[in-house]
């Protein structure tokens, strides 16, 4: 069933986990997390970042998520991840989105915190709940680089963004990053426990993929009721794919697509789990 991103927040908030929140540029993808969601029988978000538009235009995969999100057994939320540009997110939110994730993290902050206001004003006509950063990763959604290393959140400019924004979840910076890690990544979990007490919103994990089980729950504990992940659940179709071309003389491409599903599917399975604590 489609749900808004205030009531799949509110679940987890509720039932102390953490929702996650998958990228799916493609059917596979989107096949593989609602399949797992309903086996487990837990909440999901299905994701669309802007930076896929080049893969997956949002004209045409945003009305496909929304129809599987209406037909899904449990609970799901359609959402715009780092959405950059308040035209795009009409775009997103005329098609039915009902999560929206502006992200001016790399603006100055009263850009950002103009930018997040129009953005929570235009999303109120739409009953669609927002997200906004604050802070900066080390990576960009796709793992570019776009400095030395993170920015990280300041709690007492948290405070004051989240109150004159009206968002309804904040994604901080604490010490993750997109893409692949090439070394543990070592977080300030500390700094979550803080924003989430200080602004009493759900906060956001984003880099989720490849983070430890052990700093999963901590951050959970901390606060943390949303996950994006993406990169390890694309990595395991891959390797599926991989492993299949190997393995045999595959003719057909909906062969390959469909290991890949399934690896996926799995995947995110395992990752669930530790979400919700299953």
């Amino acid at each position: 069933m489609l749900v808004n991103l205030r009531e799949i927040l509110w679940l987890a908030q509720n039932h102390n986990f953490a929702v996650g929140a998958f990228n799916t540029p493609n059917l596979e993808c989107i096949n593989a997390v609602l399949a797992a969601a309903e086996k487990l029988n837990v909440p999901v978000i299905l994701s669309h970042a802007q930076l896929h538009e080049a893969v997956a235009p949002l004209a045409q995969i945003g009305p496909v998520m929304v129809e599987a999100a209406k037909r899904a057994k449990v609970p799901v939320c359609v959402h715009l991840d780092h959405c950059e540009t308040l035209d795009y997110m009409q775009q997103a939110l005329d098609i039915g989105f009902t999560g929206v994730m502006y992200d001016g993290s790399t603006l100055p902050y009263a850009e950002n915190l103009t930018n997040t206001k129009k953005a929570v004003a235009m999303a109120k006509n739409y009953n669609c709940g927002v997200e906004a950063e604050l802070g900066a990763l080390a990576s960009r959604e796709g793992g570019e680089a776009v400095g030395s290393g993170p920015v990280y959140t300041d709690p007492e400019e948290a405070v004051v963004f989240c109150a004159e924004t009206g968002i309804d979840a904040l994604a901080p910076s604490f010490g993750t990053a997109h893409g692949i890690y090439k070394a543990k990544p070592v977080l300030d979990l500390d700094r979550v426990k803080v924003i989430a007490e200080r602004t009493s919103l759900p906060l956001v994990m984003h880099g989720g993929s490849g983070v430890s089980p052990e700093d999963y729950r901590k951050g959970i504990a901390n606060g943390l009721r949303k996950i994006n992940y993406y990169s390890y659940m694309s990595r395991a179709g891959v390797q599926a794919v991989k492993a299949l071309l190997g393995a045999e003389d595959v003719t057909f491409f909906h062969d390959l697509a469909l290991a890949a599903q399934n690896a996926m599917e799995a995947d995110v399975e395992k990752a669930l789990r530790v979400f919700t604590g299953l």
